[in-house]
């Protein structure tokens, strides 16, 4: 393996690592009483809840209304769908942290 591949390799497991890390974190706050109170409690829940009774109000029956209801579920939305993009990028670094960190010890026991 060339010094180009292997300084690849190990710029690849610092990178997977990096995304381990952020996927231990993510876990760690999920985990939080607070943070389940907060963001999945009230947020996730209960605000979901809350618009779409509001996207039934009489009061926000125009355009306008219409749409920041739709705008904030969205948000919601797109929010639980980034924390589970985490969680999933993480488990697979670590998979590929595993067979990155096999290939290198595979090249360094070659070298000796």
């Amino acid at each position: 393996m060339s010094q180009q591949e292997l300084h690849e390799l190990e710029s690849n497991i610092k990178d997977l690592n990096e995304m381990v890390q952020l996927g231990n974190a993510m876990d760690r706050l999920r985990k939080n009483r607070d943070f389940k109170k907060v963001i999945e409690g009230e947020y996730l829940k209960e605000e979901a809840v809350r618009l779409v009774h509001l996207k039934a109000d009489p009061n926000m029956q125009d355009e306008r209304g219409q749409a920041r209801v739709l705008r904030d579920l969205d948000a919601i939305g797109s929010f639980t769908q980034y924390l589970d993009l985490v969680m999933a990028k993480a488990e697979a670094a670590k998979e590929a942290l595993d067979e990155c960190e096999d290939l290198r010890a595979e090249l360094e026991g070659a070298s000796e």
